[in-house]
């Protein structure tokens, strides 16, 4: 039996076969430029997902050395109701609901600059370690949320001597895309600068009375 023979133009199917391969690289160059763009999308877009990252606990661990004993400087900022007496960026403290030094006392601060009022629920106290523990409950002035904060005495080194401390946890007010000033690092400087105003008129107050 005699093989088929291909009759037509020898040049009609070197055409045909050209075409095919033409259209499959003109689909895979159509593929691999959707591939390079979807690349570049996602690498543009990482700077813009990474600014709106939700914001991640901070915490701030503040101390001072006091030439006063323990027992003095307790006494001095133990009271629940008494902040705006040793820091100088408060001008009153109230108890809103239950009793002073007590867990679950509500107290509202007003800021000594505009007067602006926040409220904070205590959540820890302890005449024997010399600690308590408190958080804010409303909103407030403070560039921040999901704030607790703990403040101590402990004995210095040489006796007589005391080492107060002020502990704090908290996240950025502004999640996403923070403004200048609103930023982790902006708002970390800003609650150190405000504990370490306490913590200074503390010592100052301790040291003169």
């Amino acid at each position: 039996m005699v093989a088929p023979t291909y009759t037509g133009r020898p040049d009609a199917a070197k055409a045909a076969g050209t075409s095919r391969l033409t259209t499959a690289n003109m689909e895979e160059h159509k593929m691999n430029r959707r591939n390079w763009i979807l690349a570049a999308g996602l690498l543009l877009a990482l700077p813009g997902m990474a600014l709106a990252a939700k914001p991640g606990y901070m915490n701030v661990n503040e101390s001072i050395d006091i030439n006063a004993s323990p027992a003095k400087v307790w006494s001095l900022v133990k009271d629940w109701n008494g902040l705006h007496k040793w820091h100088p960026a408060f001008s009153n403290a109230e108890i809103k609901s239950g009793a002073n030094n007590k867990v679950g006392a509500v107290r509202t601060l007003t800021m000594a600059g505009d007067g602006s009022k926040f409220d904070e629920e205590l959540d820890g106290f302890s005449d024997k370690k010399k600690k308590y523990s408190y958080r804010i409950i409303s909103d407030s002035p403070l560039p921040v949320v999901d704030y607790s904060s703990t403040i101590l005495v402990k004995s210095g080194k040489a006796k007589g001597t005391s080492v107060l401390v002020w502990k704090g946890k908290f996240k950025r007010k502004v999640a996403d895309n923070p403004p200048a000033g609103q930023d982790d690092a902006s708002v970390k400087k800003a609650i150190i600068g405000a504990y370490q105003a306490g913590l200074q008129n503390a010592k100052k107050l301790a040291e003169t009375k």
